[in-house]
């Protein structure tokens, strides 16, 4: 069964777009999460490699890029950047000289104290209910893994 979007006057209207309503609520959402990480020395793609991190380390940088969804071109630089402030450490496998495991830092991991605080301080700037914050996390998993389903179906 194909969905078929609803008649509207012009179906190419701005305000009608899942991108640019998307693109609007990324760029306006992380402009809440900047200043809260600001002073843990974190921008928004380090605190992903953190979670990412808190969650399970040591990771392979690719284990990393696959969790968080970033390619290694993308996210080397960052983790430099996180190893420089002392939160991670980064190593060669002794199993495969090809691959690079990160590890936290005792100062990495103390980190996540801190951070605990920024869930609950987003919802509150957001001026949004937890549930509503579920909600939309619920439906943009499922726009993701359509997205992601998508694109393998126009790879092939």
């Amino acid at each position: 069964m194909t969905a078929t979007a609803p008649a509207v006057a012009d179906p190419l209207a701005l305000e009608r777009q899942v991108c640019f309503a998307l693109a609007v609520a990324n760029r306006s959402v992380l402009s809440v999460y900047r200043p809260i990480l600001e002073p843990l020395g974190l921008t928004h793609p380090q605190y992903l490699v953190m979670l990412a991190l808190w969650e399970q380390a040591p990771m392979s940088v690719k284990a990393i890029g696959e969790a968080i969804q970033l390619d290694s071109p993308t996210l080397s630089p960052l983790l430099k950047r996180l190893e420089s402030s002392g939160y991670i450490t980064r190593r060669r496998s002794p199993s495969d000289e090809r691959n690079l495991v990160i590890e936290l830092t005792p100062a990495g991991a103390a980190l996540r104290e801190r951070a605990l605080d920024i869930p609950p301080t987003v919802v509150e700037r957001l001026g949004v209910s937890w549930a509503d914050v579920e909600e939309l996390h619920a439906v943009l998993i499922r726009i993701n893994e359509a997205a992601r389903a998508a694109q393998g179906r126009n790879a092939q």
